[in-house]
């Protein structure tokens, strides 16, 4: 059995590891992944990486599960603000997880056809975290739809996969390429977007310059002095009439 110091050794090695993977796999994905390099960054021999995790898939599923239990414990921080509405724990989350891509820790979903797919499938820590994360958001959108911040007629699994989706979107690191613009505008942004949409309010109609013709018409159109009614019974002057 190893001792209490070997096995914090253990630990803090792992956790080493995991970072470097975790910033891999938000740099690179995992299919440009390789072991090697993620043994080079640490700083030991391949095969003594090996003992820590068997497996590239180890490797990136060990990450994708670091990343979930800190969106859980996000979700807690979250919470711990009562009386606030599910909208805004929404925005909260959203916001949480746009700082962790902008840091470079969030790794980038596996691709459809991805053997880390069934990898992850099949590991069932990672399964259970992500089943508890669902049905916790999925909770927060059921409340904020019944509070009339989420359009009702959308599926709640529709709503959760959006938010979802924007743990790889690619707008996040194209803008903060750029460098034209602040994380914060970029995080501010990015929520308009994804709750609100791109349309603003509707567009006043500026008034049609006018022209000869319709001056003309405005001219004509007023009635004069001499359009006029006369009171019944008034004098009138040759010099009004």
């Amino acid at each position: 059995m190893p001792t209490p110091l070997r096995e914090r050794v253990r630990l803090l090695r792992e956790e080493a590891i995991v970072d470097v993977v975790n910033r891999l796999l938000a740099d690179k994905g995992y299919e440009f992944m390789t072991v090697d390099e993620v043994a080079a960054e640490v700083g030991m021999a391949k095969a003594s990486l090996y003992k820590h995790f068997p497996s590239k898939e180890a490797l990136a599923a060990a990450a994708m599960v670091r990343v979930l239990e800190r969106a859980l414990a996000a979700m807690d921080e979250i919470e711990r603000a009562p009386g606030r509405p599910a909208i805004t724990r929404l925005h909260e989350m959203l916001r949480w997880t746009m700082r962790t891509m902008y840091a470079g820790q969030m790794p980038t979903l596996p691709a459809q056809n991805s053997d880390l797919r069934s990898v992850l499938g099949a590991d069932k820590v990672y399964m259970n975290l992500l089943l508890r994360l669902s049905e916790r958001l999925g909770g927060w959108i059921a409340e904020a739809q019944r509070e009339g911040s989420i359009a009702t007629q959308l599926p709640v699994e529709v709503v959760l996969f959006t938010l979802f989706a924007r743990a790889c979107d690619p707008v996040l690191p194209l803008l903060k390429a750029s460098g034209q613009y602040s994380a914060e505008q970029i995080q501010d942004w990015l929520l308009q977007t994804c709750f609100s949409g791109l349309s603003g309010p509707p567009a006043t109609a500026a008034p049609a310059p006018d022209t000869p013709a319709r001056a003309a018409v405005k001219t004509t159109d007023r009635p004069g002095p001499a359009a006029r009614p006369r009171r019944p019974g008034r004098k009138v002057s040759p010099a009004a009439g």
